[in-house]
This record gives C-alpha cells, structure tokens and sequence, in this order.
C-alpha cells in the first residue's frame, strides 16, 4: 500500500482467493501427499500464479480414507455390535435422518442384535432434518421435553404427513425397513430410552458425551457410542480409533467409507514437502463436513464428529480482527484519505490478542472450522473433481 496522489491512497484490490484443484481419481494406496503437492504445483503452472507463505492447502478427508482403503462392511458393524452387545438387544439412541450417514450403520446395527429399538428425537435430529414442524407438534399438544411417543401415537398424530424437505423420505418408515427386529420410538431424553432395554447405543455426534453420562447415570448395564462401533479392525476391515463410525459415508450398499486416520502426519508432509520445493512455508488440513447452517431446510451440515481431523500447527489459533465498520462509524469517524488509512492501519497492527470493543461482531472462530468449512463449500460433494483446495490472502488484512 502506498500514497497515489494528495489524499488517495492505492492498495492491492485482491484478497483472499481459494481455488478448486483438480487430482487424478484416487486408489487404494495412492500417495495423497504426494497428489496433493504436485497437484496445488501443476495448478499454479498452469494457471500462473505462484504459491506465498501463509497459503492454506486442504485436502478432502474422502480421497484420503479412500487412498487408506479405510472401508467397512455391514458384516464388520453387525459383528462388532454382536459383540459389545451380547444379550442380543439395544436401544440406538438419537441417530440422525441421514441414508448417507446411517442407513449402512442402521443395517449393520440390525444385523447384529435380536431386537433393536431406535429412539428419535423429535421434531428434528440434532442437525435439524425435521421428522415434523414444530407447527405440526404444536398443534399435536405433545411435549417434546417429556413425552415419549410410541410409533402408532406418532402416526395417530402426524400421519405420514413428515418428510424430509429435500429428499421426501419418510425416515420411520426407511429406517423401520431394515430389519422385523427394529421398533421406532419418539423421545427426547435419551434416559427414558432405557424403559425398552438397559443396553444403549449412542447414536448423535456433537451431543454424545452428554448422552453417554445421562445413560450411565441412569443405570443403563451398557453404554456406547457410535465412535466405540468399528473403534479398531473387525477381520481386517478398516476402523478409526477415535471416531469409530461417525463421519462416515456409504460407499456401496453394503459398506462404508469411514473417517480417515493418521491425518497428522498427512498434513506434516505436505507442508514439508512444499517447503523443499518452493521455499514457502504453507499451512494444510484435512476437512470433512463445513460447519454451516442450510437457510431453508434448518440443516446444520456438520455431520462429520469435526470439521477438521488434523491440521497443521499454524490453523490452531481463533481468528482475532477488527471490524472495520466500527471503527469508521465510531473512532475513525473524522477522518479521511490517507490520514484515515493510516490510522486502520495502525488499528490492525496495534490490535491485542484478545480483540477489544471495536471487534464486536468478528467471532473469534477456530482457523481450522474457519477454513474447514470455506474448502467444504468451494470443493462440494458432487462431480466437480476438486478434492484439494488452495486458499491464499486469508490471513492478509488492511494493514498487509
């Protein structure tokens, strides 16, 4: 930035930019790190830029559990639950309405018991797919915070008047079709799940802490979770130590992609591998789910357990900015020209680690869900063939 000229001040007008990078299609036992450095290094020849320090590399958490052959099949799930759950029957607990996320899990759930009843909650699961409207129960005269409804009582009520906004599935029906084993009830606190059995399963993803201890505070006789299902290998098959099933996808109909491991040392050696042969010292992450909100369906798309397995050390730290409308309509109000660029620039440099009042509206967010959820969005999860992202300019600001 520099003076153009009494009281105008020339300032670089690009800022941040992120970019779609296109990889070959990935196998079992691909190199990511590998595909992932000489694709961001094609892209920059190709198109003709060039890479700065600070610039972010996100690889899509898909091709990597793809490339770690990470899989799992219904057989696995089925014989990993028959064995946490020996007395043959459990009560899954607050699953989401996804046939992406579950349905695979439901069946291999349902191979591995004798009896299976699924509590869910109602009018929506924790990611806000709705079973009903809340004007639909508000006119049913049900309380959601304490009845727990039985499927007929949920018919009697609602009908089949309740599909999902997108994809018009009946999820009581579609879920209850994966076993004569399965009953559906409708609740809320996931202690009165153990008046069908005293084994639980923990089914949600952001809330499954809570649930475990309400369960095991309840005196349920076995608790887990859905990050215990497929928590290590079942007859050679894939696992995630730590997430067990949750984040994954189906992959065909009768398996699933689970969430990938080992990402720290992934993200270790692509930045490494840049650094050796640009120069430049870069950030990289791992991302799945972004952690934003659909504004008609009321879905939070975050069904991953984060936004982020690994990432590199630089992303670990909150966003800490200014806002610079507040400081234009309030402390910096008389100025203008380069007196008033000057004085945002000296703003910004002299901000402290915490933000002050002039930050009011910039929520310190992790960079990791930050940038997580802007390379979900670029990238999708069609056909665009964008599995990796490069984002440049995000930590660039007024005063850079």
């Amino acid at each position: 930035m520099h003076a153009a000229g009494k009281g105008v001040v020339e300032i670089n007008p690009v800022g941040t930019v992120a970019r779609g990078i296109r990889a070959p299609l990935i196998k079992k036992g691909d190199d990511i790190a590998a595909i992932a450095v000489s694709s961001v290094l094609s892209a920059c020849e190709a198109d003709g830029f060039g890479l700065r320090d600070g610039d972010v590399i996100g690889v899509t958490e898909a091709i990597v559990a793809r490339a770690q052959g990470n899989y799992a099949d219904c057989g696995h799930i089925a014989e990993d639950v028959r064995a946490k759950y020996p007395k043959g029957e459990l009560v899954a607990v607050f699953p989401i309405l996804s046939r992406n996320r579950f349905a695979n899990v439901l069946k291999g759930i349902a191979s591995g018991c004798d009896r299976l009843w699924i509590m869910l909650s109602y009018p929506a699961d924790e990611v806000g797919n709705e079973l009903i409207t809340w004007d639909m129960l508000d006119a049913s005269g049900y309380d959601p915070y304490t009845d727990v409804l039985t499927e007929a009582s949920y018919r009697e009520a609602f009908g089949y008047e309740g599909r999902h906004i997108f994809t018009n599935v009946d999820y009581v029906e579609y879920y209850k079709s994966f076993g004569d084993n399965i009953e559906i009830v409708f609740g809320n606190d996931a202690r009165k799940a153990l008046r069908f059995s005293p084994h639980a399963l923990s089914c949600d993803i952001h809330t499954r802490a809570r649930t475990k201890r309400l369960l095991r505070d309840a005196g349920a006789e076995t608790v887990y979770g859905l990050d215990d299902i497929m928590s290590a290998p079942v007859r050679g098959s894939g696992y995630n130590e730590r997430y067990g099933v949750l984040g994954s996808n189906m992959a065909t109909a009768d398996s699933v992609k689970l969430f990938p491991r080992d990402c720290e040392r992934l993200v270790s050696r692509i930045v490494g591998s840049i650094k050796e042969r640009t120069g430049k010292k870069v950030e990289a992450l791992i991302y799945g789910d972004g952690a934003f909100k659909d504004p008609i369906g009321g879905i939070w798309e975050l069904a991953d357990p984060v936004v982020s397995p690994a990432y590199t050390e630089g992303l670990a730290a909150k966003a800490n900015e200014l806002k610079l409308k507040f400081l234009l309509d309030n402390d910096l109000a008389g100025l203008g020209g380069e007196e008033l660029s000057k004085a945002v620039e000296s703003a910004i440099r002299s901000k402290g680690e915490d933000g002050d009042r002039s930050s009011l509206g910039t929520t310190p967010r992790f960079y990791s869900d930050l940038l997580g959820s802007l390379c979900d969005l670029m990238s999708g999860s069609g056909d665009k063939g964008t599995p990796i992202i490069l984002i440049q300019g995000y930590f660039d600001n007024y005063a850079s």
